[in-house]
């Protein structure tokens, strides 16, 4: 065959792959070999509202760059705008016709997106209405689709031949919208035909809107950060039928694969532990590839330390997998591996790769920083004043709030709703990349910053706490370690709750949106004066003002709280001894009074709203009883119940519970520990299947928030459980937990832990998330499941909260399972 022949063979090859029409996946998405549409396999949350993953979405090369295909009632809809409800899916295949059914119930409103394979490729979208926009929707309800900003930061888009840029910080005209009654943002360009990217053969998208439809294109980012680029074409009135049509256009690769992702560890390993890199492959790509491992020298100069076929180990999500063991290679040094194209960043082979590089910033950066009701200076920075000196007013009751809280039909406190309650502004952690106080988030971090505490003796000082001045400076040692004044400060919270009220609350979060949403230093979140309702809006009178911007102290009474606040009590009373033993005498009386306050209850009080009023009642209480046990050195009545519980507790629970029992053990009888060896042997062999999942041996989280907590936790219960019955657990399972959060996870090789890692999540959602910044030492949600099977961690965009916002107690989480990990393969050495 001539070359000519040749070359027009392989045009006329790519322009057929390019216009093939797209494919319904076995698991009911449009798919091709560069280009995924997905419709409606996600669907909007409950409770966060929007969450950019619902409707009609674009997987493009690999990169979710698309989402919320959906019809909304506004041209760049924020967070909590209204979303509609879902109602049914269908498929079908033969037809190549993928189409939902949705709703606004309160404008009595129901239509249809019907999803449609071209011949041609892309896909047909249309909206389809039995009845007519409804007239107080209509100028409002539109089809919409959004378009991720950092994938189309710089590039190009023409709107009917008419070229422009999308900028890198959001532009463009506001105009005031009587309906939303806010300022909306205004078309940065319109036309019947809109090219995206049109120089980038990789984001190019062509969306055409039919029968005179206009498509305008908005910058959502006028409106809040967290928005994206939308692309909008407003529902005529009047109408049935369809009554809009797109076609959507996907620019294709013809034998387009995704680059391998070699999954490792970005800080590295011990000489001794088992060393193997999961390389994450496209299903069409070689399942053997061949991966080299390779040490870099002094000068420069690099040495092959093994080459070898990476080990097929099948299908997981959408991707095949292989796995390249390198265990042999011990001698200390740096080492990079590669594959094809793709070569890591350096990582080291070292004795110290778990010391207190690894894990210290999380402790002396990342908590000092999310500790609320304190000047937090670090050198020249000061991360955020003493906020919140106003806490906190008393929530109205039977009232449904947002981030999950809700009131109960009583305060079940002797204050009225509004009423200031005293006490309550010292302590406590910021729960998240926002500002609240959610006490389940702080007794967790309490209780378990005792267990590192007692487990490994930490003693790391590099930080200044000042509680009665309010003040925290890093990076200044004052002789006192630094994790015994980061339980001081949980302590300090949750015992402000009993002597204000008597019992656990549920929290403290912003009464108003537009605080829930603030960026930057929490000090401007509020005056710091208790707000008093008799001074006009702007007065001020001594410590009391009449701005309402004061939080409010969600204060339903809930069992489970309570044990497991007293459990966090009940622990940190036997390391506050010698410290504080003021406070370790008042924390441990609290948390007896509390305990037999309960068993005294006929019936426990199971109010229960969302994930802010305690976790599973018999897993509270188990913890409080242990805690309890060892506080006390053994007193029977805490024993009798641990007694009780263990066979409560047997099948699918004993796994949760065996950690808690093991450390019981050394107070029970010999009866008591062969129940509990029995219960670790069953969970020993469930571990097998943990492997046979998938092949990072590690439970990867399939719901709507990353799993990097269920694999900290992982590591932290299989640790416990090896010291406990070395001959049962190994010290694999801990091992794994700790290398998927530092990078050895499906979808990127990206440590979880913000600035640990060559490469880690620095575009972070904590309170300087605008700043496409990060917390050094902050662990994220990580990796999450689009469903049905995209594993995404977006690196360069910090909004996803699902992905990358931290929450405090996955921090001593991440440093138990640090020093686990260094505990474990100082053993081996």
């Amino acid at each position: 065959m001539t070359a000519r022949l040749l070359l027009l063979w392989g045009l006329a090859a790519a322009v057929t792959a390019q216009d093939a029409p797209l494919q319904i996946h076995d698991r009911e998405y449009f798919d091709s070999e560069s280009v995924d549409v997905l419709v409606y396999n996600n669907r909007y949350s409950g409770l966060f509202s929007d969450s950019k993953l619902s409707g009609v979405e674009l997987i493009h090369h690999g990169v979710r760059t698309g989402t919320n295909g959906d019809v909304r009632l506004s041209n760049a809809p924020e967070q909590w705008d209204p979303t509609p409800e879902f109602g049914e899916r269908a498929v079908d295949r033969e037809a190549g016709v993928i189409s939902a059914t949705s709703a606004y119930p309160d404008y009595d409103f129901e239509y249809e997106v019907e999803t449609e394979a071209r011949p041609e490729g892309g896909v047909t979208i249309r909206v389809v209405l039995s009845e007519p926009v409804p007239e107080a929707l209509e100028g409002r309800a539109g089809f919409n689709l959004e378009f991720l900003p950092s994938a189309y930061f710089g590039k190009a888009y023409l709107a009917d031949g008419r070229p422009g840029q999308f900028p890198r910080s959001p532009v463009g005209p506001m105009a005031w919208d009587e309906w939303m009654g806010r300022y909306e943002p205004q078309p940065l360009a319109e036309g019947a035909t809109l090219v995206l990217a049109p120089e980038d053969a990789e984001r190019r998208v062509t969306i055409e809107a039919h029968d005179g439809a206009t498509l305008a294109l908005y910058d959502g980012r006028n409106r809040a950060q967290n928005g994206w680029f939308v692309v909008r074409s407003l529902l005529p009135a009047g109408e049935t039928g369809t009554v809009l049509e797109w076609t959507l256009t996907p620019s294709r690769t013809p034998g387009w694969q995704r680059a391998p992702v070699i999954g490792h560890s970005q800080v590295g390993y011990a000489p001794g532990q088992p060393k193997s890199a999961v390389i994450e492959l496209d299903p069409a790509a070689d399942p053997a590839p061949v991966v080299t491992l390779t040490r870099i020298e002094a000068d420069g100069t690099t040495t092959e330390a093994k080459r070898a076929a990476a080990e097929p180990w099948g299908g997981f999500l959408r991707y095949q997998y292989a796995t390249f063991d390198f265990s042999d290679v011990t001698e200390p040094g740096v080492y990079t591996l590669s594959t094809g194209s793709e070569t890591t960043e350096p990582f080291r082979i070292a004795d110290d790769v778990y010391g207190p590089s690894l894990w210290s910033a999380t402790l002396d950066t990342f908590m000092p920083v999310q500790m609320d009701h304190m000047f937090v200076n670090d050198r020249y920075r000061v991360w955020h004043g003493a906020s919140h000196l106003d806490d906190a007013l008393q929530a109205p009751v039977n009232h449904e709030h947002f981030d999950l809280f809700a009131q109960g039909p009583t305060t079940d406190t002797p204050y009225e709703p509004g009423e200031h309650i005293p006490g309550l502004a010292v302590g406590g952690w910021y729960d998240a990349g926002d500002y609240d106080i959610r006490t389940q988030s702080q007794y967790a971090t309490v209780s378990d910053l005792v267990l590192l505490h007692e487990t490994f003796g930490v003693d790391w000082d590099e930080t200044t706490v000042k509680q009665d001045d309010r003040y925290v400076e890093m990076r200044t040692p004052d002789g006192i370690p630094d994790v015994l004044q980061q339980v001081e400060h949980g302590v300090l919270q949750l015992q402000a709750q009993y002597d204000a009220v008597g019992h656990a609350i549920p929290g403290i979060v912003e009464a108003h949106l537009h605080q829930y949403h603030h960026l930057g230093d929490g000090l401007t979140k509020t005056d710091n004066r208790v707000y008093d309702p008799t001074l006009d809006s702007l007065e001020v009178r001594g410590d009391r003002s009449g701005t309402f911007d004061d939080r409010w102290a969600f204060t339903s009474k809930s069992t489970a709280l309570d044990y497991g606040s007293i459990a966090a009590l009940a622990a940190a009373s036997r390391v506050l001894r010698g410290y504080r033993d003021d406070l370790a005498e008042k924390a441990l009386q609290t948390a007896i009074r509390v305990w037999d306050e309960e068993h005294a209850r006929l019936e426990p009080i199971l109010f229960r709203h969302g994930n802010t009023t305690g976790g599973f009642l018999p897993a509270e209480e188990l913890g409080a009883a242990v805690e309890l046990l060892l506080a006390t050195e053994g007193d029977a009545t805490y024993a009798d119940r641990i007694a009780e519980m263990v066979g409560e507790m047997e099948g699918r629970m004993f796994g949760f519970a065996a950690p808690l029992f093991v450390r019981a053990m050394p107070h029970m009888d010999d009866g008591f520990r062969e129940r509990v060896r029995e219960g670790v042997a069953e969970y020993a062999d469930g571990l097998a299947e943990v492997e046979a999942e998938n092949p990072y041996g590690v439970p990867v989280g399939m719901g709507g928030w990353g799993g990097a907590g269920g694999a900290l936790q992982f590591a932290m219960t299989n640790h416990i459980l090896h010291r406990a019955f070395p001959d049962l657990v190994g010290p694999e399972p801990a091992l794994r937990g700790v290398e998927y959060v530092l990078g050895r996870h499906p979808g990127s090789d990206v440590s979880m832990i913000s600035g640990i890692g060559a490469r880690s999540k620095t575009v972070a959602y904590g309170m300087n998330r605008a700043d496409y910044s990060f917390i050094p030492g902050g662990p994220v949600p990580g990796l999450v499941v689009v469903q049905p099977d995209f594993p995404e961690l977006q690196e360069d965009w910090p909004f996803l909260w699902y992905e990358g916002e931290y929450v405090i107690p996955m921090a001593p989480l991440f440093l138990y399972a640090a020093l686990a990990a260094d505990d474990l393969t100082r053993t081996a050495r």
